[in-house]
């Protein structure tokens, strides 16, 4: 949504890039975890076979269809935020705004959130969370903005 808000203030047109990008990311998301987990798992699984041949328990191997559910889900919330901030503002600088303001929250909480289910320190892992989130939204903004200048 950042993105097209560099270059296209139309209400619809971000809201609903905003919808296109939630559908292709959370895909994406999904399907390129659940690729390289099975890889993981394969991988793992030939390790053990080479090795002592014994029973393979399947259960403390990686689950391929558990990551990509996470990471859908994780996407997904992630990239809902700021769709529903959006929606019901019609001027496109408060859009903006709050866009920026409602993920700020959500990268913190999401950091937060991380920090006491890893048991790692909160101030520092949510610091990291919203300063990537940052650079993010800035560097698409950018580099859009950038792109759409010069008439691409």
């Amino acid at each position: 949504m950042m993105g097209v808000g560099a270059v296209k203030p139309d209400f619809k047109t971000m809201i609903l890039t905003g919808f296109a990008g939630l559908v292709a990311g959370a895909c994406s998301m999904a399907i390129g975890e659940f690729v390289s987990v099975y890889s993981q798992y394969d991988i793992e699984v030939a390790q053990i076979k080479r090795e002592n041949a014994g029973d393979i328990e399947k259960e403390k191997l990686p689950n391929p269809m558990h990551a990509a559910a996470a990471s859908v889900i994780a996407f997904f919330l992630g990239a809902v935020v700021p769709l529903l901030a959006a929606a019901p503002v019609k001027t496109y600088e408060v859009r903006v705004g709050v866009i920026v303001a409602a993920v700020t929250l959500a990268l913190v909480m999401f950091g937060w959130l991380g920090a006491v289910l890893g048991k790692a320190p909160v101030v520092k892992l949510s610091a990291r969370v919203l300063i990537g989130g940052w650079l993010a939204m800035a560097i698409t903004y950018g580099l859009t903005r950038l792109f759409g200048s010069l008439g691409l």
